[in-house]
């Protein structure tokens, strides 16, 4: 029996997913896990001779190629010599050519991190004196546009699919076992392995193009996909594909051959024998994520990865579960209702994986973190801190569901509730004598069934004897639409004693609001995943305000950009000013004022500036300005490598949590 889903759950969907896919799109595909944390020569600096090398280092180990390191002289010719090599930890270097001559150089460099993103940037350094550069482009953009985004997505998927695979057996072994044969369970935990299994295909796919030029049709090139498999994350992939042909079978004899054994000693070692496999199964699903991103670098990576693999299956235990349940309650048939014991018992998981989750967030939390104040000053604190507000919204709505459940198996509850579907079976028998289609439902006298017995027997006399003119296909079709018509009305009836039972319909509601809170904390855990960590954002912040360099620059001239901002706080909204002389290439020097829309000056919290020559694939140069007074920020030897059309991005943070970006365009040199 199918039951259609109502305006207001179809519309309360609808938004959930569209604030889910807001979140997404807020997450930028190309945020980098580590970052550049020390140059030499520095970025900026002019040196009296030319170095014989230049040597990069980042916050983690990262993969190179050949064309991962580059050094372009001003006329942007490649100076470097050879490959990229790692010379100490998280240090690489590339030899340049002797003789170098006078004038700015470009370093560009594209990597990928040891937790599986593609890492981009340039930077500038001057031998002798700045000059003029004619720099023909930096590379591919990797990690960016549509692969990039079809890879957030491809992730997000992955992830969904995980959580309703492995939650939703583990709602069917633990709390459930009658829901091994409701079609609808059954649909829902093969739809989760489906869409794992598709995005994990769709990542393999993507992961040459996503890593390297950022171009779609490089999805089908059979040489990338060779590069893929011979790297950390082309194995957790693979290794993830293999897992999921054992999830599979896993699939095949939960909903296949164990709803069929009768209860008894058999059932009860098919019972362990399916827990301990889909233990071991979903563990190993959870360390194809564990062995490949952020939990397998940086600190204690064999404390993190173990960690990971626990954070991973409490959530699916919770969230996962938490879906099963509600297409159980939505979803289940009218004789094979979810019971109150097997809700209590999902009860129960849920708090033993929130207890879990806990513990687990918060070493994770000090891991990725560092310091309290990469809470409010990095992008991934700021959205740890929504994560776990939704948690706290999530246990909540949980609490009130706990009540709803305690409901239902008190007796005082379950008397109200016999009343209540007393009264909804006399309306309905009275409803139907009063439409006279209350035959052969039970709420009928005897003369009504043999109403329908003559009426029955007239109809198959009257098909007999007209069959030559066509009769009894009319007859048959009339008794079709009678089944039809019957069908409604016992769906109907159903539906009226379902809901009469105030308990259950509180707690399918109390479930359905926790599900959409979870679609949004799942996007946001997603969003985490792709965002650069607290702590390396900070040491990279420390690297790139300690590489300040000393030049030359010569006064002809001003530019000046003016951009108001909203950060959509209670005092958000104000103009920032860009003032950089001589606007020309090579060194400058820039100030950046930032007033109310009243003219006073606004000492914001932080402000961050990067130049990028889109046309030639140069940057983002970021330029993190030193406080000088009250709305007043001054960075000097700020290099501009090349004349072209620049675009100045400015990002202001007003609070903790509030901030925005505007840019301009403006000819430089």
């Amino acid at each position: 029996m199918t039951r259609t889903i109502t305006p207001r759950l179809r519309n309360l969907l609808l938004l959930f997913l569209g604030v889910t896919g807001a979140l997404l799109a807020g997450a930028g595909p190309a945020s980098a896990h580590a970052a550049l944390t020390g140059s030499d020569p520095a970025q900026g600096v002019v040196v009296d001779k030319a170095p014989t090398q230049v040597s990069l280092t980042f916050s983690e180990k990262v993969a190179m190629n050949d064309d991962s390191l580059r050094v372009l002289d001003p006329r942007g010719k490649p100076v470097q010599t050879g490959s990229p090599a790692n010379v100490s930890g998280t240090t690489y270097a590339v030899k340049l050519k002797s003789g170098l001559a006078k004038g700015t150089y470009t370093v560009t460099y594209q990597v990928v991190s040891a937790d599986s993103h593609p890492v981009a940037g340039a930077y500038t350094f001057s031998v002798g004196a700045p000059s003029q550069t004619v720099v023909s482009g930096t590379g591919p953009a990797a990690g960016g546009g549509v692969v990039g985004g079809l890879y957030a997505f491809g992730r997000y998927v992955s992830y969904a699919g995980f959580l309703v695979l492995a939650g939703g057996a583990a709602f069917v072994l633990a709390c459930w076992q009658r829901g091994a044969g409701v079609r609808p369970l059954q649909r829902l935990v093969v739809g989760g392995w489906v869409a794992l299994t598709a995005a994990t295909l769709w990542l393999l796919l993507l992961r040459g193009a996503y890593t390297t030029s950022g171009k779609f049709a490089d999805v089908f090139d059979l040489d990338l996909l060779g590069q893929v498999l011979q790297t950390k994350t082309g194995a957790a992939l693979v290794s993830r594909l293999l897992l999921l042909a054992a999830a599979a079978l896993f699939v095949a004899v939960l909903f296949g051959a164990y709803p069929r054994r009768e209860e008894g000693q058999d059932k009860r070692d098919l019972t362990f024998g399916l827990a301990v496999g889909g233990i071991v199964v979903a563990g190993g699903l959870a360390a194809s994520w564990a062995m490949a991103e952020h939990a397998s670098t940086g600190l204690q990576p064999g404390l993190a990865m173990p960690v990971d693999i626990v954070h991973l299956l409490a959530v699916a235990a919770w969230l996962g579960g938490l879906t099963a349940l509600l297409t159980a309650l939505y979803r289940a048939p009218a004789d094979t209702p979810v019971e109150a014991a097997a809700v209590q018992r999902f009860s129960r998981v849920a708090f033993g994986s929130v207890l879990a989750l806990v513990a687990t967030g918060v070493y994770q939390s000090w891991r990725q973190l560092g310091s309290w104040s990469a809470f409010t000053e990095t992008r991934y604190g700021q959205l740890l801190l929504v994560k776990i507000g939704l948690v706290a919204v999530l246990v909540g709505i949980a609490a009130v569901s706990r009540r709803w459940t305690g409901r239902l198996t008190d007796p005082v509850a379950r008397s109200g509730k016999k009343k209540a579907q007393a009264q909804a079976r006399k309306e309905q028998v009275a409803v139907s004598k009063a439409t006279g289609d209350d035959k052969g439902r039970g709420s009928g006298s005897g003369s009504d069934s043999g109403s329908a017995s003559d009426s029955d027997a007239g109809s198959a006399s009257r098909s007999g004897s007209g069959s030559a003119s066509g009769t009894g296909s009319g007859d048959t079709r009339r008794a079709a639409q009678l089944a039809r018509q019957r069908a409604a009305v016992d769906a109907a009836r159903e539906k009226r004693l379902r809901d009469a039972d105030p308990n259950r319909f509180g707690l399918r509601r109390s479930v359905l609001a926790e599900a959409g809170v979870a679609l949004v904390l799942l996007a946001v855990t997603t969003a985490l995943t792709q965002t650069e960590p607290g702590r390396t954002e900070q040491e990279a912040k420390a690297a790139t305000s300690a590489s300040t360099g000393s030049g030359t620059s010569a006064a002809s001239g001003a530019l000046t950009v003016d951009m108001p901002f909203d950060t959509g706080g209670t005092d958000g909204k104000g103009v920032v000013s860009i003032d950089l002389d001589p606007a020309r290439v090579g060194g400058n020097e820039m100030h950046v004022y930032v007033q109310r829309p009243n003219g006073r000056a606004f000492d914001v919290p932080e402000v961050k500036v990067a130049f990028t020559l889109e046309a030639k694939k140069i940057g983002p140069l970021a330029v993190n300005p030193d406080h000088i007074a009250t709305g007043h920020w001054s960075a000097n030897d700020v290099q501009i490598p090349m004349a072209g059309d620049w675009k100045i991005a400015v990002t202001v943070r007003t609070s903790d949590i509030d901030q925005a970006t505007v840019s301009k365009n403006a000819q430089i040199g």
